[in-house]
């Protein structure tokens, strides 16, 4: 395991429940450190910390950060927000206010303290990108006033704030561009293409294909992605971003529909529904930047990653099965 720090910090992660800030939050805690975890648990879950509970040095406090949080830490990751469409249309005047009253919560935080703060932003802010693959310096193609756009304008809103408070008050600030992410502990029902395929699957239901599944993304899983975020908090000062956090393999929906079919041994037919409103085409990034600047690339293989994603799902299943008899 690559270290990274050379001391023990104390470390807060917003979203520190949900899937991806409970990896961050193992992998910082195995490195040596104290960590805060705080969500409102609207869409992370306790199950993915319940196993730190005990563990001495972190901390949970069930809070939203559209309020103001008032802790001593040395650095902070802001990863609250929901991020699947199913959840963020739930209620997207909130996520909208997640993403710019958090990033604003947290940034005073971060002045306040004088510590480190890095934004988790999205893949999203490139909207429908008419530049394959997507390079940071793209400023993207989002519909402002569609059923997406609390979640794309939110996250284009919060790196804004990132670098006024950087420009203005001098804020050590960070932002990752986080393409599509999978690995164990992703929400059953979260919405997105590979729990879906994943969990129809295994259940034997039809796997559902928008549009044609011709439409690209690409897929990074979680470890790969932790150590992205990780490797940019711990650059100097003078190391902003955004940097594309992703992994470049490039597939089709279809093309992910028939790994998920062979890798589960499921014989589930696909079946077609029309496209959502602004779904992207294409989504590709350019990691050149993280390459040269944070000595960073993915390195799971995507069969790799969705056997280990496939095995968690079938178990998170087989107990929602116990609890049901």
């Amino acid at each position: 395991m690559v270290r990274l720090y050379d001391s023990r910090k104390r470390i807060l992660v917003t979203g520190g429940a949900g899937f991806i800030g409970s990896h961050l939050t193992d992998r910082l805690l195995e490195q040596g450190h104290e960590v805060i975890c705080v969500d409102n648990l609207f869409t992370g879950t306790k199950r993915n910390i319940d196993h730190l509970h005990s563990h001495p040095r972190f901390e949970f406090i069930r809070h939203d950060v559209t309020l103001p949080l008032y802790v001593e830490v040395d650095e902070i990751y802001n990863l609250a927000c929901p991020a699947s469409p199913v959840h963020y249309q739930h209620d997207p005047v909130q996520t909208l206010k997640t993403s710019v009253h958090g990033a604003i919560n947290v940034l005073g935080l971060a002045k306040r303290l004088k510590c480190k703060v890095l934004q988790a932003s999205t893949s999203e802010v490139y909207g429908d990108p008419t530049m394959h693959p997507q390079r940071e310096e793209y400023w993207g193609n989002v519909n402002p006033i569609g059923p997406r756009s609390c979640y794309d304008e939110g996250k284009r809103c919060a790196e804004t704030l990132f670098f006024d408070y950087h420009r203005q008050h001098g804020v050590q600030v960070k932002v990752a561009r986080i393409f599509n992410t999978y690995g164990p502990r992703v929400h059953h029902a979260d919405g997105r293409v590979v729990s879906n395929f994943i969990v129809q699957a295994l259940r034997g239901d039809p796997l559902t294909i928008y549009g044609e599944g011709n439409q690209t993304r690409s897929f990074c899983y979680v470890d790969d992605l932790v150590d992205g975020l990780m490797r940019l908090m711990a650059t100097g000062p003078d190391v902003t971003g955004p940097f594309n956090l992703g992994n470049p393999g490039e597939f089709t929906i279809r093309e992910l529909a028939d790994k998920v079919l062979a890798l589960t041994g499921s014989r589930s037919p696909v079946v077609r529904r029309p496209l959502p409103v602004d779904d992207p085409r294409q989504r590709k990034p350019d990691i050149s930047q993280a390459r040269m600047r944070l000595n960073w690339e993915p390195r799971v293989p995507l069969d790799e990653g969705l056997g280990y994603t496939i095995e968690s799902l079938r178990d998170r299943l087989g107990e929602l099965q116990a609890a049901a008899e």
